[in-house]
């Protein structure tokens, strides 16, 4: 919900922290780069389905067909879902707090204070480097793990990997 303005409770134990949208979108290219990686996942399986369909039997019709509609399945799988998690996943960076939400089906959403975080790292795959993007990873303390910023432009990337790391380094707290 872009225009939603609700907000639910402190997020930490600080104080001022609150659950709230993110209003920030991974950059429009990440469809792309998401779908990219998707084909290359899911062309070697529907690949491989039809390959030992044809190899390893008899070639029954009904099994023809339900590993036609199983690669066809992956292949719209690859090609659908990261429209659909674009319009899904958020991230926002404050002076307080990285916030993210993410999922299709259950929404996840994260908030990790300055005050805990004790990394920031960027990475730049080469399928991410062909599309001009960049992750950006904020660990803390948290058992849930890191949270992490994806698809956006690389340039974007690392100014805010030196945002980040500015402000909790000016941030008082111990990390953990």
């Amino acid at each position: 919900m872009q225009g939603d303005t609700r907000t639910s409770g402190p997020a930490s134990q600080e104080g001022a922290l609150t659950l709230r949208p993110p209003r920030h979108r991974a950059d429009p290219r990440a469809v792309w780069w998401w779908t990219a990686q998707g084909l290359l996942l899911a062309v070697p399986l529907a690949g491989a389905a039809v390959a030992a369909f044809w190899v390893f039997t008899d070639r029954p019709g009904w099994l023809g067909a339900l590993v036609g509609a199983f690669a066809a399945g992956l292949l719209l799988l690859a090609v659908v879902s990261p429209h659909a998690g674009y319009r899904v996943e958020r991230w926002e960076v404050t002076d307080e707090a990285v916030y993210t939400r993410k999922g299709l089906l259950t929404h996840t959403w994260r908030v990790a204070p300055m005050s805990r975080i004790q990394t920031v790292d960027t990475a730049r795959g080469p399928v991410q480097r062909m599309f001009g993007l960049a992750d950006v990873t904020v660990t803390t303390a948290s058992a849930a793990g890191a949270l992490k910023i994806e698809g956006l432009d690389h340039e974007l990337a690392a100014e805010l990997a030196s945002r980040l790391t500015a402000v909790t380094q000016a941030t008082p707290g111990d990390a953990t």
